[in-house]
Protein backbone atom coordinates (compact mmCIF):
# COMPACT_ATOMS: atom_id res chain seq x y z
CA UNK A 1 0.00 0.00 0.00
CA UNK A 2 1.40 3.76 -0.75
CA UNK A 3 2.64 5.40 2.36
CA UNK A 4 0.90 8.40 1.58
CA UNK A 5 -2.37 6.45 0.96
CA UNK A 6 -4.00 8.04 4.17
CA UNK A 7 -4.89 11.33 2.15
CA UNK A 8 -6.67 9.06 -0.61
CA UNK A 9 -10.27 9.07 -1.17
CA UNK A 10 -11.44 8.45 2.67
CA UNK A 11 -10.88 12.24 2.99
CA UNK A 12 -14.03 12.85 1.42
CA UNK A 13 -15.71 11.07 4.29
CA UNK A 14 -15.12 14.67 6.13
CA UNK A 15 -16.58 16.99 3.18
CA UNK A 16 -20.28 16.67 4.85
CA UNK A 17 -18.68 17.03 8.41
CA UNK A 18 -16.77 20.26 7.45
CA UNK A 19 -19.52 21.58 5.63
CA UNK A 20 -21.93 20.94 8.67
CA UNK A 21 -18.96 22.97 10.81
CA UNK A 22 -18.61 25.48 8.87
CA UNK A 23 -22.25 26.11 9.22
CA UNK A 24 -23.36 25.61 12.52
CA UNK A 25 -19.76 27.92 13.50
CA UNK A 26 -21.71 30.61 11.09
CA UNK A 27 -24.93 29.99 12.08
CA UNK A 28 -24.11 30.57 16.13
CA UNK A 29 -21.94 33.37 15.35
CA UNK A 30 -25.01 35.30 12.68
CA UNK A 31 -27.41 34.59 15.72
CA UNK A 32 -25.35 35.71 18.71
CA UNK A 33 -24.92 39.10 17.14
CA UNK A 34 -27.75 39.44 15.94
CA UNK A 35 -29.05 39.10 19.43
CA UNK A 36 -26.24 40.77 20.93
CA UNK A 37 -27.79 44.05 19.52
CA UNK A 38 -31.01 43.29 21.39
CA UNK A 39 -31.36 44.59 24.90
CA UNK A 40 -33.36 42.76 27.56
CA UNK A 41 -36.05 44.92 28.50
CA UNK A 42 -35.73 44.10 32.00
CA UNK A 43 -32.25 46.27 32.14
CA UNK A 44 -30.19 43.32 33.51
CA UNK A 45 -27.14 41.79 32.84
CA UNK A 46 -26.02 38.62 32.36
CA UNK A 47 -23.97 38.05 35.16
CA UNK A 48 -26.65 39.69 37.47
CA UNK A 49 -29.17 36.68 36.05
CA UNK A 50 -26.83 34.33 36.72
CA UNK A 51 -26.35 35.30 40.30
CA UNK A 52 -30.19 35.38 40.63
CA UNK A 53 -30.41 31.85 39.06
CA UNK A 54 -27.72 30.45 41.18
CA UNK A 55 -29.27 31.44 44.37
CA UNK A 56 -32.81 30.38 43.63
CA UNK A 57 -31.69 27.19 43.87
CA UNK A 58 -29.03 27.26 46.35
CA UNK A 59 -25.82 27.13 44.85
CA UNK A 60 -25.17 30.86 46.71
CA UNK A 61 -21.33 29.47 47.09
CA UNK A 62 -20.85 29.10 43.37
CA UNK A 63 -18.90 32.81 41.99
CA UNK A 64 -19.70 34.22 38.96
CA UNK A 65 -16.35 35.60 37.43
CA UNK A 66 -15.54 37.19 34.54
CA UNK A 67 -12.80 35.12 32.02
CA UNK A 68 -11.07 36.54 29.06
CA UNK A 69 -12.28 35.77 25.42
CA UNK A 70 -15.40 35.61 23.04
CA UNK A 71 -17.63 32.82 24.33
CA UNK A 72 -15.21 31.20 26.45
CA UNK A 73 -18.12 31.04 29.00
CA UNK A 74 -18.44 27.71 31.35
CA UNK A 75 -18.74 26.04 34.28
CA UNK A 76 -15.96 24.42 36.03
CA UNK A 77 -17.25 21.35 38.07
CA UNK A 78 -13.73 20.90 39.65
CA UNK A 79 -13.65 24.60 41.11
CA UNK A 80 -17.32 24.98 41.50
CA UNK A 81 -17.18 28.40 39.55
CA UNK A 82 -19.43 29.95 36.99
CA UNK A 83 -17.09 31.89 34.21
CA UNK A 84 -18.60 34.30 31.66
CA UNK A 85 -16.61 36.34 28.67
CA UNK A 86 -16.48 39.77 28.30
CA UNK A 87 -19.00 39.52 25.05
CA UNK A 88 -21.15 37.87 27.83
CA UNK A 89 -20.49 39.57 31.49
CA UNK A 90 -22.04 42.97 32.31
CA UNK A 91 -23.63 42.77 29.10
CA UNK A 92 -27.75 43.32 28.95
CA UNK A 93 -28.21 41.66 25.64
CA UNK A 94 -30.80 38.67 24.92
CA UNK A 95 -28.16 36.23 23.72
CA UNK A 96 -25.54 37.01 26.53
CA UNK A 97 -28.35 36.29 29.17
CA UNK A 98 -29.25 32.97 27.04
CA UNK A 99 -25.51 32.28 27.65
CA UNK A 100 -25.02 32.67 31.27
CA UNK A 101 -28.36 31.10 32.01
CA UNK A 102 -27.11 27.67 29.57
CA UNK A 103 -23.68 27.67 32.05
CA UNK A 104 -26.38 28.05 35.42
CA UNK A 105 -27.96 25.18 33.93
CA UNK A 106 -24.56 23.11 33.98
CA UNK A 107 -24.16 24.23 37.29
CA UNK A 108 -27.80 22.63 38.61
CA UNK A 109 -26.87 19.43 36.84
CA UNK A 110 -23.87 19.04 39.05
CA UNK A 111 -25.90 20.04 41.60
CA UNK A 112 -28.76 17.67 40.87
CA UNK A 113 -26.08 14.89 40.16
CA UNK A 114 -27.16 14.54 36.45
CA UNK A 115 -25.57 11.30 35.47
CA UNK A 116 -24.63 12.28 31.60
CA UNK A 117 -22.82 14.63 33.19
CA UNK A 118 -21.17 12.95 35.91
CA UNK A 119 -20.07 10.24 32.95
CA UNK A 120 -18.46 13.07 30.60
CA UNK A 121 -16.64 15.28 33.48
CA UNK A 122 -14.98 11.67 34.67
CA UNK A 123 -14.13 10.10 31.29
CA UNK A 124 -12.45 13.54 30.58
CA UNK A 125 -8.65 12.60 31.77
CA UNK A 126 -9.02 9.31 29.94
CA UNK A 127 -10.17 11.35 26.67
CA UNK A 128 -7.93 13.78 26.50
CA UNK A 129 -4.65 11.42 26.76
CA UNK A 130 -6.47 9.63 24.13
CA UNK A 131 -7.31 12.06 21.50
CA UNK A 132 -3.70 13.31 21.98
CA UNK A 133 -2.30 9.62 21.13
CA UNK A 134 -4.67 7.79 18.74
CA UNK A 135 -3.65 9.33 15.90
CA UNK A 136 0.05 8.85 16.04
CA UNK A 137 -0.38 5.06 17.46
CA UNK A 138 -2.87 4.67 14.22
CA UNK A 139 -0.39 5.89 11.45
CA UNK A 140 2.73 4.30 13.48
CA UNK A 141 0.75 0.93 13.49
CA UNK A 142 -0.09 1.79 9.64
CA UNK A 143 3.47 2.62 8.77
CA UNK A 144 5.46 -0.06 10.26
CA UNK A 145 5.05 -3.75 9.30
CA UNK A 146 3.80 -6.18 12.01
CA UNK A 147 2.04 -2.95 13.98
CA UNK A 148 -1.55 -3.50 12.95
CA UNK A 149 -2.26 -3.59 16.83
CA UNK A 150 -0.71 -0.09 17.47
CA UNK A 151 -3.59 0.43 14.90
CA UNK A 152 -6.34 -1.57 16.74
CA UNK A 153 -5.40 0.92 19.57
CA UNK A 154 -5.69 4.17 18.15
CA UNK A 155 -9.09 3.36 16.80
CA UNK A 156 -9.93 1.84 20.65
CA UNK A 157 -8.59 5.44 21.98
CA UNK A 158 -10.46 7.41 19.07
CA UNK A 159 -13.50 5.73 20.10
CA UNK A 160 -13.45 7.26 23.53
CA UNK A 161 -13.64 11.05 22.15
CA UNK A 162 -16.15 9.69 19.93
CA UNK A 163 -18.20 8.52 23.21
CA UNK A 164 -17.08 11.88 24.35
CA UNK A 165 -18.71 13.73 22.27
CA UNK A 166 -22.13 11.54 22.17
CA UNK A 167 -22.27 12.19 25.84
CA UNK A 168 -21.88 16.15 25.45
CA UNK A 169 -24.93 16.28 23.33
CA UNK A 170 -27.50 15.40 26.07
CA UNK A 171 -25.26 17.26 28.28
CA UNK A 172 -25.30 20.47 26.30
CA UNK A 173 -29.52 20.37 25.16
CA UNK A 174 -30.62 19.52 28.86
CA UNK A 175 -28.74 22.67 29.74
CA UNK A 176 -30.06 24.92 27.70
CA UNK A 177 -33.69 23.35 28.08
CA UNK A 178 -32.76 24.59 31.42
CA UNK A 179 -32.32 27.83 30.70
CA UNK A 180 -34.61 28.66 28.45
CA UNK A 181 -37.24 27.29 31.27
CA UNK A 182 -35.20 28.85 33.90
CA UNK A 183 -35.14 32.24 32.34
CA UNK A 184 -39.03 32.04 31.90
CA UNK A 185 -40.51 31.03 35.40
CA UNK A 186 -38.08 33.47 36.86
CA UNK A 187 -39.27 36.36 34.42
CA UNK A 188 -35.49 36.99 33.27
CA UNK A 189 -37.09 37.28 30.24
CA UNK A 190 -40.52 36.78 28.14
CA UNK A 191 -42.36 36.48 25.21
CA UNK A 192 -40.01 37.12 21.83
CA UNK A 193 -36.73 37.37 24.39
CA UNK A 194 -37.18 33.78 25.10
CA UNK A 195 -37.86 32.67 21.68
CA UNK A 196 -34.40 34.88 20.98
CA UNK A 197 -32.17 33.27 23.42
CA UNK A 198 -33.17 30.00 22.30
CA UNK A 199 -32.39 30.39 18.75
CA UNK A 200 -29.19 31.53 20.42
CA UNK A 201 -28.76 28.46 22.29
CA UNK A 202 -29.71 26.10 19.27
CA UNK A 203 -27.61 27.34 17.15
CA UNK A 204 -24.83 26.61 19.74
CA UNK A 205 -26.29 22.71 20.07
CA UNK A 206 -25.33 22.49 16.20
CA UNK A 207 -21.45 23.50 16.86
CA UNK A 208 -21.74 19.81 19.22
CA UNK A 209 -23.71 17.94 16.70
CA UNK A 210 -20.94 18.80 14.08
CA UNK A 211 -18.20 17.93 16.66
CA UNK A 212 -19.90 14.82 16.84
CA UNK A 213 -20.37 13.96 12.91
CA UNK A 214 -16.62 15.03 12.70
CA UNK A 215 -15.58 12.06 15.17
CA UNK A 216 -17.56 9.71 13.76
CA UNK A 217 -16.38 10.26 10.11
CA UNK A 218 -12.88 10.47 11.75
CA UNK A 219 -13.34 6.98 12.77
CA UNK A 220 -14.90 5.74 10.05
CA UNK A 221 -11.75 6.74 7.99
CA UNK A 222 -9.66 4.82 10.05
CA UNK A 223 -11.96 1.51 9.91
CA UNK A 224 -11.53 2.14 6.09
CA UNK A 225 -8.15 2.34 6.59
CA UNK A 226 -7.43 -0.40 8.99
CA UNK A 227 -9.83 -3.20 6.97
CA UNK A 228 -7.31 -2.06 3.29
CA UNK A 229 -4.27 -2.74 5.71
CA UNK A 230 -2.57 -5.99 4.72
CA UNK A 231 0.54 -7.72 7.07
Amino acid sequence: MNPYSFFDSTMLLFIPAVLLAAWAQFRVKSTFDRYSQVGARRGVTADQVARMLLDQFGLTSVPVQRVSGHLTDHYDPHGRTLALSDSVYGNTSIAAIGVAAHEVGHAIQHSDGYASLGIRNSIVPVVNIGSTLAMPLFFAGFFFQGATWLMDLGILLFLGVLIFHLITLPVEFNASSRAVALLGQTGALSGDELQGASKVLNAAAWTYIAATVMALMQLLRLLVLRASRRE
